[in-house]
């Protein structure tokens, strides 16, 4: 023990003296502690390492980390946060101001992943941290991927080969213009619809810093006739009424298909005002998660009308 050194911890008012009385008191053996092979620096065991030596041990089980000081400290706030004394909220707004100071390129997302804060907490603390700071045009995400902040310069140059080479591959084309594939294909399927390849909160932005994006007439509107009638008048079909009206249809109503057709409409169709409902439920932490997966709801609702649509423009 005596080759160890203290740790790099995150715990600001360092360790807790009553924490470590209690395991010194245990007769169970305790979990190996986590080294920095390097620096021969814990990681993660320090109240075990303290109780040990109050003990009289003069050795102690360790697991050896290989890597850099940085990922060290970040494993040191994921293990201090998955178990043993919780950091407090002070500890882990602190550590997550260090790895913003650290790591900028990581998204506010992966460093409240590792640091148990919200998204919006992280954003808040990155702000001040770097107020004075040159800011990046790219974050690093929870999965590894490089994402810009600013998409619509990436969707805009997105829309620009997708006019210019119609055929081209999803892959080529977020390639080329630096977005994800899944953009890539948000754009191409807004061009096709004739809409705008920047969603509003973007438009919004992108026009009053930069003036009007190409105007529509250089855009080809091909939305077809269908899903144009459907959009315009979507906000006063009821549900309720047309439920009825397609349960008494012969079609549905004796066809187990049509049956299991009306159930999962049932379960999956949100009226004018049932979302109104929900929406102030979404605690804080969850709101990001939920935006994503609301969008991604919706993407799927406009594949179905595409192909419905598609199968009756066949018949």
């Amino acid at each position: 023990m005596d080759s160890l050194l203290p740790a790099d911890s995150p715990r600001l008012a360092g360790e807790d003296a009553a924490h470590t009385q209690v395991l010194a008191g245990l007769e169970s053996r305790l979990p190996p502690i986590l080294v920095h092979r390097e620096t021969m620096r814990v990681i993660d065991g320090m109240h075990r390492l303290m109780a040990a030596k109050m003990c009289g041990s003069k050795t102690i089980e360790v697991r050896f980390f290989d890597g850099t000081e940085t990922m060290a400290f970040l494993l040191a706030v994921k293990s201090n946060i998955t178990h043993g004394l919780p950091l407090s909220l002070a500890d882990r707004e602190a550590a997550a101001a260090r790895i913003v100071s650290s790591q900028p390129e990581w998204s506010d997302r992966a460093i409240g992943a590792a640091t148990g804060l919200s998204a919006k907490t992280v954003g808040a603390i990155r702000q001040r941290a770097t107020a004075d700071s040159p800011q990046l045009h790219a974050r690093i995400g929870r999965d590894g991927r490089v994402r810009p902040l600013d998409a619509s310069q990436g969707r805009l140059r997105a829309s620009e080969i997708i006019r210019d080479r119609p055929d081209a591959a999803l892959r080529e084309i977020a390639r080329e213009a630096g977005i994800s594939v899944g953009t890539a294909r948000d754009v191409r399927e807004r061009i096709k619809d004739g809409r705008d390849p920047l969603p509003l909160r973007q438009r919004a932005t992108e026009r009053s810093a930069a003036g009007p994006i190409a105007p529509a007439a250089a855009r080809p509107a091909i939305r077809p006739p269908l899903l144009r009638r459907a959009r315009r008048s979507i906000e006063v079909i009821d549900w309720g009424s047309t439920r009825e009206k397609l349960r008494a249809d012969p079609a549905l109503k004796y066809a187990e298909s049509g049956r299991q057709f009306l159930r999962w409409f049932d379960a999956h169709v949100v009226g004018l005002d049932d979302w109104k409902l929900v929406v102030d439920a979404v605690p804080p932490h969850w709101a990001n998660d939920i935006v994503v997966l609301a969008r991604y709801c919706s993407d799927r609702w406009l594949d179905i009308a595409r192909q419905v649509e598609q199968n009756c423009s066949t018949l």
